[in-house]
């Protein structure tokens, strides 16, 4: 009996640890608002307005390629995502992988953390 309790307690302890690292770093605006210069050239946060990319206000819940007065490619508008912290941390990271096709070229975000960040500030911001 003691075995299967001490079982069950590795295998809570390891779940866990595996929904912590899924989660992933915890994302800090004020860093974050540094990453988000790199995007700032191209997409606006705060005023709704198209630049050379899609607005990012109220891009979290936002279905992809959804975006008013923004010409999307067919990919993006084909992804069928809703914006959330998962799917903008899978586009960042690698964005021509997550939609092979997109008209953002940007290399991407390899930085977890920097992502984590990034999103933080979103989360905050992009109201």
């Amino acid at each position: 009996m003691k075995m299967v309790a001490w079982i069950a307690g590795a295998a809570a302890l390891t779940l866990a640890g595996t929904a912590a690292l899924a989660a992933g770093p915890a994302g800090d605006p004020a860093k974050g608002r540094t990453v988000f210069a790199r995007c700032a050239m191209c997409h606006d946060l705060n005023r709704g307005t198209t630049l050379i990319g899609p607005s990012m206000k109220g891009v979290l819940g936002r279905k992809s390629g959804s975006m008013p007065n923004f010409a999307y490619s067919a990919a993006m508008k084909g992804k069928n995502v809703v914006w959330n912290p998962a799917t903008i941390d899978a586009f960042i990271t690698a964005p021509s992988k997550y939609v092979p096709g997109t008209k953002m070229a940007f290399g991407g975000v390899p930085n977890p953390k920097e992502r984590a960040d990034l999103i933080a500030y979103l989360k905050q911001a992009a109201h």
